[in-house]
């Protein structure tokens, strides 16, 4: 069965359209630092607003367990919404019950309303089968048609992103569309040569994609804090750099799957060793054999791929026809380590195919280093179901609408 959109919903003039969109952006004393995923949902309303619907918008926000908390409120983010569309959106402070459909049936017809954070009611990211049931049905009892649109989401079993679904008539929205477009053309016959390049601090984050990728690309290209778990499997001393000891056995046998493939591995050959872990720590290049062999000795810290390394990425980068990158080179957080994931980024921009953002830090990284997201072929919403895509996992909240890995 394919996946179901939004032209498979009959005449959604004067509908309520249940909206389930990802709107979990990052907040600074209640101010919005990066609103990609605001942006990223604003296509898929217009749409619903010129078919005469009322557009009930919901999202998740933090981790705030369960219940209301100020800090994780979305009452910001309706602000930003409203500036992007040139609309009024009213707030509900309430996700179900009484005073959220009040605040829906007051809203003019076509129009727009956010609904307070979804996580403030236990039962949307409740274990219990049960409770989430519950959850969706209060939410059901607010609109007519759900459409589902929150691609970062997808990969999770939660009340607005599975059981609501199955409550009422309901369809992807466009940016799901979107997302299954470009990782359906990652997986599918890409352009060669594809590069997939990983960052990120942990290893074992990404294990599964690696796997995945192996019978699939023709480069892996291993930067970020992940990169001392590869180092120390081929023997090296990585000082104090992050090291996921417990992982060294099976990295091994990705090296070795790699040769047997005839797939590259490739890892830095030089790297920034700091100090310590701080924006104004001393640091030196090292080359990758060599991190213990600086000032620091055994307390330095690798918090960077160095400049030869920067640029032979950044060369391999340009000369493909598909890349995918998920997690940053280094900390770019701190400007003296951001050097390899501007270089990264920037060949990105460069690539003469289709060149995606893999979500989650790397987007946040692009945004942070000023390159705009018009700049790439594809920058993903969602870091962590791309790379669950990528592994070949079911998706609970995609199977819902019909689609089928």
């Amino acid at each position: 069965m394919a996946l179901r959109t939004i032209e498979s919903l009959d005449g959604l003039s004067g509908k309520v359209v249940l909206l389930r969109c990802d709107l979990n952006v990052p907040l600074k004393d209640g101010t919005i630092t990066d609103d990609g995923r605001v942006r990223a949902s604003v296509p898929t309303i217009r749409l619903l607003l010129e078919k005469g619907a009322k557009v009930v918008v919901m999202s998740h926000l933090g981790r705030p367990e369960g219940a209301p908390d100020p800090k994780f409120s979305l009452a910001p983010v309706a602000v930003r919404l409203g500036e992007l569309l040139g609309v009024d959106v009213a707030f509900s402070p309430d996700t179900v019950g009484e005073s959220a459909a009040g605040v829906i049936e007051s809203a003019p017809t076509p129009g727009v309303v956010l609904l307070e954070n979804l996580r403030f009611n236990a039962g949307e990211a409740s274990k219990d089968a049960a409770e989430r049931e519950a959850f969706a049905a209060q939410l059901a009892a607010l609109g007519d048609v759900v459409v589902s649109d929150g691609f970062g989401v997808v990969h999770r079993k939660q009340a607005s992103v599975y059981e609501l679904v199955q409550a009422r008539p309901s369809a992807a929205g466009l940016l799901i569309e979107t997302e299954l477009d470009v990782l359906d053309k990652l997986t599918e016959n890409p352009e060669r040569p594809y590069t997939v390049v990983l960052g990120g601090s942990k290893v074992s984050d990404k294990l599964g994609v690696i796997g995945h990728l192996l019978p699939r690309v023709d480069a892996l290209l291993i930067g970020g804090g992940m990169l001392f778990t590869f180092l120390a499997a081929q023997g090296h001393r990585v000082a104090s750099s992050l090291l996921e000891a417990d992982q060294l056995e099976t990295v091994r046998g990705y090296l070795a799957e790699a040769a047997e493939r005839g797939v590259e591995i490739v890892l830095p050959t030089d790297v920034v060793v700091a100090s310590g872990f701080s924006a104004d720590a001393d640091h030196v290049i090292a080359a990758a054999y060599a991190i213990e062999d600086t000032p620091f000795g055994a307390s330095g810290i690798g918090l960077d791929i160095g400049p030869d390394t920067a640029s032979a990425f950044a060369e391999r980068v340009r000369g493909s026809k598909t890349v995918f990158w998920n997690g940053p080179m280094g900390v770019f957080e701190f400007p003296a380590f951001a050097a390899g994931t501007r270089a990264v980024a920037e060949a990105l921009t460069q690539v003469d195919g289709l060149g995606v953002v893999g979500g989650g830090d790397s987007a946040a990284a692009i945004r942070q280093l000023g390159f705009s997201d018009e700049q790439f072929g594809h920058v993903s919403t969602g870091g962590g179901a791309s790379l669950e895509f990528l592994e070949g996992k079911r998706l609970p909240g995609l199977e819902v609408l019909g689609w089928e890995s």
